[in-house]
């Protein structure tokens, strides 16, 4: 989930298509930004696709990319401007289901990954190094964007997603057109991490300290869904989700490397793991705290525990280009599940700034 410092169902095919007309308003795409999918990619439709109904993709598809063979889904002309659409922990790309339909409506080429160690995205060889450091997860949407032939996208994460986005927009602005991030900055610093906080906030990372024990890791591997979807009751209080809306996340979590990938996300956090040393000179990088100069938009969800207080200002002097933040009311963590209309829209609004 997000850094420590920084503190139902899907619509039908009709109702999207009625939330997409309410977005008609704020004009489609501001420029193509991507050229058509490269030959390791399945093609995606070149219509706009509103979901199934039933709140799944219609189309996953796999591409090789990096050292990876990534999932992920794909809505919206082949040919418009891309937009790539980043989840977090414990999510998956349903996450996005009611998001990417309202962009494609307005000509957007929507792409969905899985994360490393999530759904269809599995490693190419088995003895890479399960890694979740920061950086070498932005290096993997790099490398998916190289695959699919995209040179510039906007970009929207919570979460993980959140993070990933940030670092490309901060070390890679060229392939970056806009950036919209829940919970505002999340590149991690792992020095400022090592500082205690407050009782009550570190109570809300009670996962981290289990993670970094023998017992966690088994525990996690043991009780992978039950523990799910506790985080999710947690930190999204007012989302009443059904059993169906998180059972078709939960099976993201079958991928014979989500315990490894997650476990070594938090302790590396921590300095309990070591990174891989390829990538010392981007992480030094990251430690400096570098801004974010591209278009953002940055979102809160008002009942998020790991929301900072104070609207967005923890935050807003790394973010030097055009700015604006929202706080959603009512909203948890899973702000792109809890609260489509409102996400689509700020990516709209991004990719105008």
């Amino acid at each position: 989930m997000i850094d420590r410092r920084t503190f139902g169902k899907v619509v039908g095919a009709g109702a999207a298509g009625t939330a997409a007309a309410s977005l008609i308003g704020l004009g489609g795409p501001a420029a193509a930004a991507s050229s058509p999918p490269g030959p390791g990619a399945e093609r995606a439709a070149t219509a706009p696709t509103a979901g199934t109904g039933d709140g799944s993709f219609p189309v996953l598809k796999q591409v090789r990319a990096g050292e990876l063979t990534v999932g992920y889904a794909e809505a919206g002309p082949a040919d418009g401007p891309a937009v790539i659409l980043l989840h977090g922990w414990p999510y998956d790309i349903h996450s996005y289901v009611d998001v990417a339909p309202l962009l494609a409506a307005q000509g957007y080429r929507v792409i969905v990954p899985y994360l490393r160690g999530h759904g269809t995205t599995t490693f190419l060889s088995p003895t890479t190094f399960r890694n979740a450091q920061q950086s070498v997860i932005a290096h993997d949407i790099i490398a998916l964007m190289d695959a699919l032939r995209i040179k510039k996208a906007v970009f929207g994460g919570f979460d993980w997603g959140s993070r990933t986005a940030d670092i490309i927009a901060a070390l890679w602005p060229k392939r970056c057109e806009a950036l919209v991030s829940v919970t505002g900055y999340l590149i991690t610093d792992r020095e400022k991490n090592k500082q205690p906080l407050p009782p009550a906030a570190e109570w809300a990372w009670w996962y981290q300290y289990y993670f970094a024990t023998e017992r966690g890791a088994q525990g996690f591997e043991k009780y992978r869904h039950d523990f799910a979807k506790l985080i999710w009751h947690n930190v999204s209080p007012s989302w009443n989700f059904d059993d169906a809306t998180f059972d078709r996340t939960a099976a993201a979590f079958d991928n014979e490397d989500y315990v490894p990938i997650v476990i070594h996300n938090y302790r590396w956090r921590l300095g309990l793991a070591q990174g891989d040393p390829r990538y010392d000179g981007v992480e030094a990088r990251l430690a400096a705290a570098p801004d974010i100069a591209v278009p953002t938009i940055t979102l809160d969800g008002e009942l998020d525990p790991f929301t900072p207080a104070g609207d967005g200002t923890a935050y807003r002097a790394k973010f030097t280009g055009p700015y604006d933040h929202r706080t959603l009311k009512g909203i948890g963590h899973n702000v792109p599940q809890e609260a489509p209309e409102a996400f689509a829209r700020a990516v709209l609004d991004a990719d105008r700034l």
